[in-house]
């Protein structure tokens, strides 16, 4: 995707006042209404507006999405559709990634270039190429519970493998038990740095429902749970 210049996006979307069809929340048992016009307010927040610029700054290719209430708990609100990220010396490709608000793709961007970036280089001898994922958004309760995840308000992301330049693939189900001792270590390093970014973060060693990946939600505001 091309991007286009953050000022000239800020200054599209205070033009159209982010209008779009959106759908607002239902009634009883949680069922969407029908789409309705609804007005975004990236472009009157000022604090969405400043995350906007400082993730365009960090050389983030994204496009900012208006805001949207889909159902009971699930919500995009001030989320961006990322497609790449910027590292030391190149552009890194972001796969399978949906809406994201804009707090956690910024923190999201900070950690892929100044913790997976510069770890892949310093112990596997390769910038990164890509990061995979398993997606950000998604309408969903926390497992086995009545509690909505933060995925339902598109506040974390899944990652699942790195690509490097030099064409190999780390991926956390195959690499964080049974990889070289080079590709352990890498994991735990990336892993340990979301920690001091994200407000949470759940690998391999908190259960087996995140064997296959990283979750990384929320922005720090004090001590992460990282585990």
């Amino acid at each position: 995707m091309t991007r286009r210049p953050l000022a000239l996006t800020v200054a599209l979307i205070a033009a159209t006042g982010l209008s779009a069809c959106s759908l607002m929340p239902g009634g009883s048992g949680g069922q969407p209404q029908q789409p309705r016009r609804s007005q975004g307010n990236l472009a009157a927040n000022p604090a969405a507006r400043q995350c906007l610029a400082q993730l365009g700054s960090a050389g983030a290719h994204f496009t900012p999405l208006p805001d949207r209430y889909i159902s009971t708990g699930c919500t995009n609100l001030n989320t961006v559709q990322l497609s790449a990220l910027q590292s030391d010396r190149s552009s890194i490709a972001i796969g399978n990634i949906g809406p994201a608000t804009c707090g956690v793709s910024q923190a999201f961007a900070g950690w892929v270039r100044y913790g997976a970036d510069r770890a892949a280089r310093q112990i596997l001898g390769s910038p990164l190429r890509s990061v995979e994922t398993f997606g950000s958004y998604s309408c969903r309760n926390v497992a086995g519970t009545n509690r909505r995840s933060a995925h339902s308000t598109a506040d974390a992301i899944d990652v699942s493998a790195f690509v490097l330049q030099d064409g190999r693939r780390i991926s956390v189900k195959g690499d964080w038990s049974d990889g070289t001792s080079a590709e352990r270590r890498f994991l735990r390093v990336a892993h340990e740095s979301a920690c001091k970014r994200f407000d949470t973060v759940l690998g391999p060693e908190y259960n087996a429902a995140h064997r296959d990946h990283f979750h990384v939600e929320g922005v720090i505001s004090g001590t992460s749970y990282c585990r």
